[in-house]
């Protein structure tokens, strides 16, 4: 009889996403002519740019003529035309990234699970409560200890060291997923300080740097010294660019990343990651690759930027609505979700469906995040600029009532 992996066991019975999933199904079968408003999963609505969809296009003929076709890209770790492109986009906001320590994926979520593959059991993992939910279940499936640093309305949910906690791993992301707070050169300063004090890895996810517009917020881990030696980055363009249905992202293991074997070995970071990926990865294909070295050119971050801004537009509408009716909330600026305090002391299941009910509008409750979630809920920015209105005018009558 196969052996299972019994962490599996240890995971909460269903995904949040798809509890989310069943109470609409239930609730639109019931109400089939309700017109629900999504603002709950953080995919995107608008489309990709001109300029990336040109040499997708371009690229994809170039796989139908003999004398450009390509099969395998042959180091496996995405080709240099985009390597290339990443690390001048880095040094276009100060950080000083090599191309040969990035590495091309298929997005951050994968990204952000499969890392753990190449640390072993038991270590313990420090994730801030709230968290996206994969940092914890990739985890908890490979028999790890997860504590949490907590984020709280105390400290603008940017959760800080655990003193009295000697951390293996550490993951951590700014702009936070489900918060919208961003960490500051100081904090990122002290994370870093505790990864090197500890001889622990820090996990940055940096999915929405994008959205960061004041310029004295990090972008990047990397614009803190010595990060390179504890640090692993990974982000993606789902929401940079539209990219969530296309599909790439990126990895940056520096080669200062150095941990010891349990012969006492040091032993590079990166050289794992490159093996594991090398087994377990085909790589993201070229069409997409050209569809993401166009997203760095001039007119790539012109076309871009330009859509991250109609979805700042919806996040200041929400949060304007939110100002209105007096309704505490954290996130917005530097950042495309909306992390609301749920009226009357409601917790945020009891939100969810009181929206749902009510107004007809989907949100994500905070809950399932993380114990400190819970009383909280997450709107996104991701919506149209009609519907995103139509939903702030459905929570006015709601609220004003």
């Amino acid at each position: 009889m196969a052996k299972l992996n019994e962490n599996f066991f240890k995971l909460k019975k269903n995904y949040l996403f798809i509890d989310i999933a069943k109470r609409i199904k239930a609730y639109t079968a019931a109400h089939p002519d309700a017109k629900l408003i999504r603002m709950g999963i953080g995919d995107v609505t608008q489309p990709l740019a001109p300029v990336v969809v040109d040499a997708m296009v371009n690229a994809a003929k170039e796989m139908g003529v003999k004398e450009t076709f390509r099969g395998y890209e042959d180091s496996g770790a995405g080709y240099d035309f985009l390597r290339n492109a990443v690390s001048g986009y880095y040094k276009s906001f100060g950080a000083d990234v090599d191309p040969a320590v990035i590495r091309i994926s298929d997005g951050a979520k994968s990204d952000c699970g499969n890392i753990i593959d190449i640390f072993g059991s038991g270590n313990t993992v420090v994730v801030t409560d709230p968290a996206y939910p994969v940092y914890v279940d990739s985890n908890v499936m490979s028999g790890n200890e997860v504590v949490y640093a907590n984020s709280t309305e105390e400290n603008g949910f940017a959760a800080m060291p655990p003193k009295d906690i000697k951390a293996d791993l550490i993951y951590l992301c700014s702009p936070n997923n489900p918060t919208g707070s961003v960490y500051t050169k100081a904090q990122l300063r002290e994370w870093v300080d505790y990864a090197l004090e500890n001889n622990a890895v820090i996990i940055f996810d940096a999915a929405y740097e994008a959205f960061i517009t004041d310029p004295d917020l990090p972008r990047s881990i990397y614009l803190i010294e010595g990060a390179k030696k504890c640090a692993i980055e990974i982000c993606s363009l789902s929401k940079t660019a539209g990219f969530t249905g296309t599909r790439c992202g990126y990895t940056i293991v520096p080669d200062e990343l150095v941990q010891k074997n349990s012969k006492g070995e040091d032993v590079k970071i990166a050289d794992l990651w490159n093996r594991r990926q090398g087994s377990k990865f085909n790589g993201v294909s070229y069409p997409v690759q050209r569809a993401a070295e166009a997203v760095f050119t001039p007119e790539g971050q012109a076309q871009t930027k330009a859509t991250i801004a109609y979805y700042q537009e919806n996040a200041r509408m929400i949060a304007k609505t939110c100002d209105e009716l007096g309704i505490k909330y954290t996130g917005g600026i530097n950042s495309p979700y909306i992390w609301l305090k749920s009226p009357n002391d409601m917790d945020s299941w009891a939100f969810f469906d009181y929206l749902l009910n009510e107004i007809q509008v989907v949100g994500t409750p905070g809950a399932g995040f993380g114990a400190n979630g819970d009383g909280w809920f997450r709107l996104t920015a991701f919506s149209t600029h009609e519907l995103t209105a139509e939903a702030m005018e459905r929570f006015k009558k709601l609220f004003k009532k």
